[in-house]
């Protein structure tokens, strides 16, 4: 007779075991720590590159990231690059645990049980981008807060200056309620959800490629790499949409109808490169931040299954 029981049993083996959602939940967090704690940085100087205004007949406020990193240090000290560093690392534990949280919802809506095997990069990417639905909430609102906070000493920053988060947060709800506080989070959401679709395909594609013939995952070197190929595919497809919701959230209240307007004062103003400001910084940190990121993953990952959670 057939033994049904050893195919099944032939068959799991050969499909690569997805984590269950709790492990993909902590995994997730300590990821995100590692990721704020190596690109936070190079953040800021992207958040004051797209933002400064040039003005006709004078000379862009920074001439690019060194620039920009040097004026920020002797203004301000080395602290300055890590000015808003508070609101994602207290939001980004949670908030990376629920976006590999939400990459596993998706994964159990979009994937086949074979599309990590057989490398099925459109499924792999409508589950990645269903974390945008879990992160926004903490995200929206603290880019919110991040951002403002990044660019108070910019020269060309004209609105009101805060000290510190409370003064902020008390500050933006005076100005507009909760939703002065959270705009920006449906482009924030738009972002995150096309940058997801990228992200966690470019990374499982790169970590099945990289992983040797017999082996069930790449070395150290591979996992750090196709962390942050990862993340400069990531920001590649996001950064257009970055640069308007950045260009929105630190506006003046009532200086912009909305991101289509932002938009449209970038590409008339700017052209089509004022949507790439601080491309150079932002693929300089993808690279080290995320390759971080799915490194702690990954180790988080390997230490939860050792101590026997799937």
């Amino acid at each position: 007779p057939l033994d049904t029981t050893a195919i099944r049993a032939m068959a799991d083996e050969t499909t690569t075991k997805q984590p269950g959602m709790l492990k993909s939940f902590l995994c997730g967090g300590v990821g995100g720590i590692c990721l704020v704690l190596v690109g936070h940085p190079l953040d800021t100087i992207k958040v004051r590159i797209q933002t400064m205004e040039s003005l006709p007949g004078q000379p862009p406020p920074y001439k690019g990231m060194g620039d920009c990193a040097q004026q920020i240090i002797k203004k301000e000290g080395v602290k300055g690059l890590y000015k808003g560093m508070a609101a994602p690392l207290a939001g980004v534990a949670p908030m990376y645990a629920l976006c590999f949280l939400g990459y596993g919802v998706g994964k159990n809506i979009f994937c086949d049980e074979d599309a990590f095997d057989k490398l099925k990069l459109a499924q792999i990417g409508m589950a990645g981008a269903t974390s945008s639905l879990f992160t926004t909430p903490i995200l929206g609102p603290g880019e919110r807060l991040k951002c403002v906070l990044q660019i108070q000493e910019s020269p060309t920053y004209k609105g009101a200056k805060y000290n510190g988060y409370k003064d902020l947060v008390n500050g933006l709800y005076k100005e507009g309620g909760v939703r002065g506080i959270c705009r920006g989070s449906g482009i924030t959401c738009l972002r995150d959800g096309i940058a997801s679709f990228f992200y966690f395909s470019t990374y499982e594609y790169l970590k099945k490629s990289w992983t040797p013939k017999g082996e069930k995952s790449p070395g150290v070197v591979q996992t750090f790499c196709a962390g942050g190929f990862a993340g400069m595919a990531n920001w590649c497809a996001m950064l257009p949409i970055d640069t308007v919701k950045s260009k929105y959230q630190v506006s003046a209240a009532g200086q912009y109808s909305g991101v289509a307007a932002v938009a449209k004062h970038i590409m008339a103003t700017e052209g089509v490169r004022g949507f790439y400001k601080g491309l150079t910084p932002v693929l300089v940190r993808a690279f080290p931040a995320n390759a971080a990121c799915f490194l702690g993953y990954e180790a988080a990952s390997n230490f939860l299954t050792g101590v026997g959670m799937e």
